[in-house]
């Protein structure tokens, strides 16, 4: 029996999942507006790719929404040519972009009058884990929306939380995790700047903080980056701006202060306002001065 998903969004993320979907069997769609994307997609053997689901949206047993934010989720469901009017009546759909709660709950109620049924989850584990269907899946909704959707679970994720019923659990999770990255891709910058003024060899540092208590998974995968002078974007010094603002909003309409995710969050937003935003989100280094930084082939 055939199970068909449609994966809207082909960023890193977007293409490892959907990679991964084709990879364990499934009938795989792919919707993006970039064309290599759509191409790269239909030559790993998609059943088709387009910039909207006109032309199969009836065939799909679920969609994957993996854009940016919640004003692009947003778009791709319910703008021109937005998927959501055109899918069956009990169509579940995996909500995955990091965003606000009340956005998820916002676009829940919305999919709920088009009678279609959402889970709320939020997905992390970079773009090599997401290539190899290994993310880990933080979601929240109703039972039906697990079953509904597992085979794209089983395809794409190698852990999956179910966080509760309640839409919203599943996007406050990650933007706790969120918090985390940030500061630690923030702390491993400042620690990289250092050792360059210090003098100290950075594939030096790089070596022994890996092989140390201070390391960390974010350390070891992004400051690598910097060793090698290359800020290539698997994930972008914005992407940390929008998602280190959303820790930040919580934090607010709970009336908890975030002492290191307010200083990780002025970093970013420095590298960004100084034209680093569309590099690779280790270039949150290049915002100290007075220091050498490795250049890519030297």
């Amino acid at each position: 029996m055939t199970y068909s998903v449609a994966v809207i969004g082909l960023g890193s993320m977007g293409m490892g999942a959907a990679l991964s979907c084709i990879h364990a069997g499934l009938d795989t769609y792919g919707i993006d507006i970039n064309q290599i994307s759509l191409e790269k997609l239909k030559f790993a053997g998609a059943k088709e790719t387009a910039v909207n689901a006109n032309n199969f949206a009836q065939k799909l047993d679920a969609v994957v929404i993996l854009v940016v934010n919640a004003t692009q989720a947003n778009m791709v469901l319910f703008g021109e040519n937005g998927i959501a009017r055109q899918l069956k009546k009990g169509t579940p759909i995996m909500v995955s972009s990091t965003m606000a709660a009340a956005d998820t709950q916002s676009i829940s109620q919305k999919l709920s009058e088009l009678g279609l049924i959402m889970l709320d989850a939020p997905v992390s584990g970079g773009a090599a884990k997401a290539a190899q269907g290994e993310m880990t899946v933080m979601a929240s909704g109703p039972q039906e929306a697990f079953d509904k959707l597992k085979p794209v679970l089983d395809a794409t994720a190698s852990k999956v939380y179910n966080i509760g019923e309640a839409i919203g659990l599943g996007a406050t999770v990650k933007i706790i995790h969120q918090l985390l990255a940030g500061v630690h891709i923030a702390a491993g910058a400042e620690a990289m700047a250092l050792a360059a003024k210090a003098g100290i060899p950075l594939e030096m540092i790089y070596d022994v903080v890996t092989h140390a208590a201070g390391n960390s998974w974010m350390f070891e995968n992004r400051m690598k980056h910097v060793v090698d002078g290359d800020y290539t974007p698997l994930s972008m010094v914005d992407i940390f701006v929008k998602d280190l603002g959303l820790v930040n909003d919580t934090a607010k309409s709970l009336h908890f202060p975030l002492h290191l995710a307010s200083t990780a969050y002025s970093m970013f937003t420095e590298a960004s306002n100084a034209g680093y935003g569309k590099e690779d989100d280790s270039a949150v280094i290049k915002i100290f001065s007075g220091i050498d930084l490795p250049k890519k082939g030297a």
